[in-house]
């Protein structure tokens, strides 16, 4: 999908219950996987902020309208992004959602018109860690509790707390179907030749390809790099 920007965020170290305690990339502590210990979820309203900060930024930065954005994850990324997606103020193209489940259920509530907003559940029904069961109790209170109307859950046989090719196929066709090329709300990158050196070092710094900036003094060879970047010859 070339047409397709992906952003990548990585969850801030904190201490996990679950983890004996222990610092590890967490979006919110985890003080087990029943369905009571699942309503702890100190943090998650920080994380919300982050995803939202994300979204606002590309929008702001980008004019890409929230229909064209989509919030996707596996297992506590997964959750996080229903979580998130179903709350906002805006309504996004869809959520994907990969071994999770809905945390903290009681104090959610999807947003009054985001109700039809397609989600796409992928789960193994051999998890052994988030299971089918804490799937399937998911799908009953979106569809049964909290209005969602275009939810679907798909499992896969034998596949345990990962993923496999058949779910990654699903998963791309899903956002083929509403995610289609739109030339109308398409992203007009301003011309390397017509940023400031600042300009250009901040977009450097952003494709992660400072190291090949290294040695560059002239604002002609940024210029390049950032061409070249764009064009995939690097």
């Amino acid at each position: 999908m070339p047409h397709v920007k992906f952003i990548l965020p990585t969850a801030p170290t904190q201490k996990v219950t679950m983890n004996m305690g222990m610092a590890m990339p967490s979006w919110y502590d985890i003080t087990g996987l029943d369905e009571r210990s699942n309503e702890n979820c100190a943090g998650i309203e920080n994380s919300r902020d982050t995803i939202v900060g994300i979204l606002e930024g590309e929008h702001q930065s980008t004019n890409l309208p929230y229909s064209r954005m989509v919030l996707a994850g596996f297992s506590q990324g997964g959750a996080l992004s229903l979580w998130c997606g179903l709350q906002l103020p805006q309504k996004l193209a869809g959520i994907v959602m990969m071994s999770a489940y809905l945390p903290a259920a009681k104090n959610f509530a999807i947003t009054s018109g985001l109700e039809d907003t397609p989600v796409l559940h992928c789960h193994g029904d051999a998890d052994p860690l988030v299971r089918l069961e804490m799937a399937m109790k998911t799908k009953e209170i979106l569809t049964r509790s909290k209005g969602a109307t275009s939810y679907e859950l798909k499992t896969y046989p034998g596949l345990q707390h990962s993923v496999n090719m058949q779910e990654l196929a699903d998963v791309k066709k899903f956002l083929e179907k509403i995610l289609p090329p739109d030339d109308s709300c398409k992203i007009q990158l301003k011309d390397p030749a017509e940023m400031s050196v600042k300009e250009l070092k901040a977009a450097i710094r952003k494709a992660g390809i400072s190291g090949k900036a290294r040695g560059l003094m002239e604002k002609h060879e940024f210029v390049k790099l950032v061409q070249d970047h764009r064009n995939g010859k690097l």
